[in-house]
């Protein structure tokens, strides 16, 4: 077991832990921030993402030890009340059907908006490459990204 301190959702967190436990159950199942998935477990569906210092990193391989003093941020944290402009311009295009995937896709097309406010469609595609929607929802998820982009809350 080890003392580690995070700051997740600009809140400081202290857990006495396997320092090899995954990001993604310290979320879940010691702070029940659950709008973060398990999907695939080996960091391939995106399911998990959250930022990590600003970067979308999937937290399902992400040891607990590597992320010590190091700002997390959830889907949770994005936005107080679901009214980030990522989260305003899903909800236009009606991007979620199943939704399982949608806080992973949301947090990955939020780090690329706050690298790259105005993306390019090909940018856009390589960003969210690798995060996967079940129900095939790709074509709108890029218009979402492309309304979000326009906006100048981002």
């Amino acid at each position: 077991m080890a003392s580690i301190t995070l700051s997740i959702n600009n809140k400081e967190q202290a857990f006495d832990i396997d320092p090899n436990t995954p990001l993604l159950w310290v979320l879940r199942d010691h702070l029940k921030l659950v709008g973060t998935k398990f999907g695939c477990g080996i960091a391939q569906c995106g399911a998990c993402t959250v930022h990590f210092n600003g970067n979308a990193v999937r937290s399902c391989q992400l040891p607990i030890s590597s992320a010590a003093g190091s700002k997390i941020t959830t889907i949770e944290g994005l936005s107080e009340n679901g009214d980030h402009p990522v989260q305003k311009a899903w909800l236009e295009h009606d991007v979620p059907q199943c939704g399982y995937c949608q806080a992973g896709q949301i947090m990955t097309a939020t780090a690329l908006l706050n690298r790259n406010p105005n993306p390019t469609d090909s940018e856009i595609e390589n960003a969210m490459n690798g995060n996967i929607c079940r129900c095939g929802t790709y074509t709108r998820i890029k218009a979402a990204i492309k309304t979000a982009s326009n906006s100048q809350e981002v």
